[in-house]
Formats: structure tokens, C-alpha cells, sequence
């Protein structure tokens, strides 16, 4: 079957930029969307007559049906979409002022549901059904100091995805697959942005990824469906076994710590003045 439509949020740089990239290379017409209307056009432009701009506030259902709506005009269907679209601001809670949270929430957990149904009410009206890949985070499966409310929608994002695909399967719908990647921190302008920030190395293992390593999950859950895959998945043991016994993994975090300041520098120090 020739392949439909895709979209990917949060598209205009980083790892949803890569993401665009690997589905325009499986032969989807693609939907590039962001906040940012110059990234999403720029990121476009490069991707060539595959992708498609579209400026995009997942905060609004409205908006999220709207790009449905589009590529699916535009495709015919939507056979793939990728909420990737993500804020990271770092920090204690309490020393976080209600904007912050809010925002925090609204893209990474609102975003994240809203895409999601989007998606699941357009694929339910086609034969071919479809697949929804949502960027989580390992946030999404422990605690991780310096990022509770981050960690609070992350977790918010994988139990919806996790009881959504319960429903699907409850009603008895077998051709629309939710699959969970849940990267360590990555080296994207999302990262980048924060190397002054102490509070951000708390999310690192002692190496951030590259993108291409998560496109590469990506890759596979869109070729076999799978519904929580950890990147790394050493890490992701880790970051399970935290949960199941929370005391370890608080007892755990000064070694990120320093794990996490140690890549820091290391990378400051790669960057040019």
C-alpha cells in the first residue's frame, strides 16, 4: 500500500526535524508543525515537495483537528502521527512560577492527548487504521530530580497513552497501534539551551544522545509496534527499577548527578565561543 499522510509536532528543529526526515524517506507526504512558523517553513523547505509547513499550538484540540484535517486533504490519510512537541524548564517546583508549570503541562501532557485523539478519530475512519508514536521521556518512568513537573507531564503522557491503547483494544479496534519511546536526554537545542542551567544535568546518564539514536527507535516501533521502548535500554532498566522501588532511586541521584555535571562541562567545553 503506497503510503499516506504523517505528521510530526514540534517538527521545526531537533529531533522532530529528524523524525520529519526519516518519514519523508518512507515515501509519507508529511506535515512539518510548529509553534514557530519561520522553523516549520524552513524545515520544510529542506525536506523537499514531501513535507508540508504547518504552524501548530498542540495546546489547542482545535488546532491539532485542523492539521488532521489538512493532511489528510492534502494525503488522503493519516497513517502516522508523532507528538514530539516538548517544553523543558528545569528547577525545584516550589522556585517554578505558575506559568512555567502550566506550560509545562499543557504541551508536554495536553499536547500529547490532544494529538493523540486527533489522530485516533481520523485514523478509525480508514481501513489501513494507523500508528501514533509519542515522545515521552525516561521522566516518564522514574523520578528525576530538577524536573518534577517536566517528570509529572511525562508521566501523565505515558499512562494516557498506555490506557488509550487499553480502550482501543477494549473496543475491539486492532489497526491503530500507540507505541511510547522514552529517550535519555538528548543533544538537541532543547539540551543545548540549558548547559548553564545545573538543575538540566540532573536528566543526564553521563551521555546525551544523539538524535539519530531516537529516530532510530522511532524507526522501529513504526516497523514493529511496541508500547514503551527506553532509549537506552540499560537506562531504561535503570529507570523502571526506580519506580518499582522509588527509595533506590532517590538514593541514586547524587551519582546523576555528578554523572550529569561531568558531561556538562565536557560539552561546554565542545562548543565554540
Amino acid at each position: 500500500m503506497t503510503p499516506g499522510g504523517a505528521v510530526v509536532t514540534g517538527a521545526g528543529r531537533g529531533l522532530g526535524k529528524e523524525i520529519a526526515r526519516l518519514l519523508v524517506e518512507r515515501g509519507h507526504l508529511v506535515l512539518v508543525t510548529d509553534i514557530d512558523e519561520a522553523s516549520a517553513l524552513t524545515t520544510a523547505a529542506e525536506l523537499g515537495e514531501r513535507a508540508v509547513a504547518h504552524t501548530l499550538d498542540v495546546r489547542s484540540h482545535a488546532a491539532v483537528v485542523a492539521a488532521c484535517d489538512d493532511i489528510v486533504a492534502r494525503a488522503g490519510r493519516l497513517d502516522v502521527w508523532v507528538n514530539n512537541a516538548g517544553v523543558l524548564l528545569t528547577g525545584p517546583a516550589w522556585e517554578q512560577d505558575e506559568a512555567a508549570r502550566r506550560l509545562m503541562i499543557e504541551v508536554n501532557a495536553l499536547g500529547t492527548i490532544n494529538g493523540t485523539i486527533a489522530a485516533i478519530q481520523s485514523m478509525s475512519g480508514s481501513k489501513a487504521g494507523g500508528h501514533v508514536v509519542n515522545i515521552v521521556s525516561l521522566a516518564g518512568l522514574s523520578a528525576v530530580a530538577g524536573e518534577a513537573v517536566y517528570a509529572a507531564s511525562k508521566h501523565a503522557a505515558i499512562g494516557f497513552s498506555l490506557s488509550t491503547m487499553a480502550d482501543l483494544r477494549a473496543a475491539g479496534i486492532k489497526t491503530i497501534d500507540i507505541s511510547c519511546v522514552c529517550p535519555d536526554g538528548i543533544w538537541t537545542p532543547m539540551l543545548q539551551d540549558k548547559l548553564d542551567d545545573p538543575a538540566s544535568a540532573l536528566s543526564f546518564s553521563g551521555r546525551l544522545l544523539q538524535p539519530e539514536e531516537v529516530v532510530d527507535a522511532v524507526r522501529k516501533v513504526l516497523d514493529k509496534p511496541r508500547l514503551v521502548t527506553a532509549v537506552p535500554p540499560l537506562r531504561g532498566a535503570l529507570a523502571r527499577f526506580g519506580d518499582i522501588f522509588p527509595s533506590f532511586s532517590l538514593a541514586a541521584v547524587p551519582v546523576f548527578v555528578k554523572k550529569g555535571r561531568r558531561a556538562q562541562r565536557k560539552l561546554r567545553a565542545q562548543i565554540p565561543e
